[in-house]
């Protein structure tokens, strides 16, 4: 059996599955973010340690974890944790939504030509390469101590195995690798102030790169198997849909929001904030648009109505109402694509005082299905051919939500078992001995077709969804 380990943003997750990728067992502990302060994002990594605790003995509990051959890591990317030459923590992680880089990040898109043309990518304030740099300048007394730099699921494998080590994907969303390559690249170690010894040795995904220790079988519970390189959450969860392959693509309705695509070849277009990564996968990579704030807009609307995000969106999906006149910007953490704006911010427009709750859940639903509009038309103009897309998170457990987002993209949507489990499972396919049979085609279990009468409505909103966003630039820049 192997396993499959996803340290995400809102929670840890883990899954065991077989060699005929049947589910076996699975596990799910908790986290929470801090905000110390406004476009700050960040977790402590003891917490991590404790959510595996937690999750390793979970799945204890419903199998014994002595049959598990290999074990695959995936999780959220771009996380800055620092350690000391003992390999301590020095601070809390700097997460992927965390955006007080942005000015680190003006001055490396000055040099934009050197830049791209070695990552292929803009600098962007989620990146790690930017939040390094805001170290040194405002925390020069950690920044002196740095000794190792890893991405969160990599800080999981330095645990388990003692080992610094990392892969093409998540390592590609640093600013340190040239995905071309898929190796690190000593031009852009240089332009953002980082130490090649700080960073760890990359392995291609299903690579072995070191074994559970003793102590960390001891303290988890794990046998002393073999550990995977591994992946991004994004390309781990591709693989969990069986999207290895060019052309192949999918929708992440998580905590943020993806738009992932297969390319054979490294392919870029830093002018419409198009990632071009690696995938987890040799001789694979992708392109993909991310949405900052999708389910998370979610979340946010049930803190401030006391009320859950399941009770809003079923509610609204067995009403009668399908239109508001209310807008939603979802740009509570600034926007990654097409803007590239950290200090974009959300946004409620026609409100009145017969506005409800109803009005406000389905503008939020509304206004993260525009964002990913915007997603896919750069992509589009990056020369992706996409016609359909398999759809993966928490987002899908909603039909009413998917059947949106079909009519909003103009685009079939389909869902499969896989779609509910998410990147571990992808971490756990990596992990697979037999890497030819690892990654199966995903039996479709639903299918979202748009619907021709509801084009108008979603092309006239996603008008003003465009035109509310530029008149808030226009009104920022006013601000100064």
């Amino acid at each position: 059996m192997f396993l499959g380990i996803d340290l995400g943003t809102s929670s840890l997750k883990a899954v065991v599955i077989d060699q005929l990728h049947q589910v076996r067992a699975t596990a799910e502990a908790d986290l929470t973010v801090s905000h110390p302060k406004a476009n700050w994002s960040e977790q402590n990594p003891a917490d991590w340690d404790q959510a595996l605790i937690q999750v390793c003995s979970a799945l204890a509990a419903q199998i014994p974890l002595h049959q598990v051959e290999r074990i695959g890591l995936t999780g959220q990317m771009h996380g800055a944790t620092c350690l000391d030459e003992q390999g301590s923590v020095l601070r809390p992680c700097l997460l992927w939504n965390d955006g007080r880089a942005s000015d680190e990040c003006l001055l490396l898109n000055q040099q934009m030509e050197q830049l791209t043309a070695h990552s292929g990518n803009l600098a962007m304030p989620g990146f790690t390469a930017p939040k390094l740099m805001w170290l040194k300048r405002h925390e020069p007394e950690v920044f002196q101590r740095i000794r190792q730099v890893l991405l969160p699921k990599d800080y999981l494998r330095w645990l388990l195995t003692g080992v610094f080590a990392t892969d093409p994907s998540d390592a590609s969303g640093t600013l340190w690798m040239n995905p071309a390559t898929r190796q690190w690249d000593d031009t852009l170690i240089e332009m953002t102030d980082a130490q090649r010894d700080w960073l760890p040795e990359v392995f291609e995904g299903p690579e072995e790169t070191g074994s559970v220790t003793t102590e960390a079988s001891r303290k988890y519970g794990l046998p002393r198997v073999p550990v995977v390189a591994g992946g991004g959450d994004n390309a781990c969860g591709a693989l969990a849909l069986g999207i290895s392959q060019p052309g192949q693509t999918l929708i992440s309705l998580g905590t943020s929001g993806v738009i992932f695509t297969v390319s054979e070849t490294h392919q870029t277009c830093p002018e419409k904030t198009v990632h071009a990564f690696a995938h987890a996968v040799p001789d694979r990579w992708h392109q993909m648009t991310v949405t900052l704030s999708a389910a998370h807009s979610l979340t946010w609307l049930s803190t401030i109505t006391g009320q859950s995000v399941t009770e809003m969106v079923n509610r609204v999906s067995v009403s009668n109402q399908t239109e508001t006149q209310v807008q939603f910007l979802p740009y509570l953490n600034g926007e990654r694509s097409p803007h590239n704006d950290p200090d974009a911010r959300g946004l409620f427009a026609n409100l009145s005082s017969s506005t409800t709750v109803d009005d406000l859940c389905l503008a939020v639903l509304e206004g993260v299905a525009f964002s990913f509009c915007d997603g896919l038309d750069a992509l589009r103009a990056a020369g992706a051919q996409i016609e359909s897309t398999l759809s993966i998170g928490g987002g899908t457990r909603s039909k009413y939500w998917l059947q949106m987002m079909a009519n909003a993209l103009e685009i079939r949507v389909d869902t499969s078992d896989s779609s509910m489990i998410g990147p571990s499972l992808g971490a756990a396919r990596l992990a697979m001995k037999n890497q030819k049979l690892a990654y199966p085609t995903e039996q479709m279990t639903d299918r979202s077709v748009p619907t021709g009468a509801r084009r108008d409505y979603y092309q006239s909103k996603l008008i003003n969804y465009r035109q509310t966003y530029q008149a808030m630039q226009q009104i920022r820049a006013r601000e100064g």
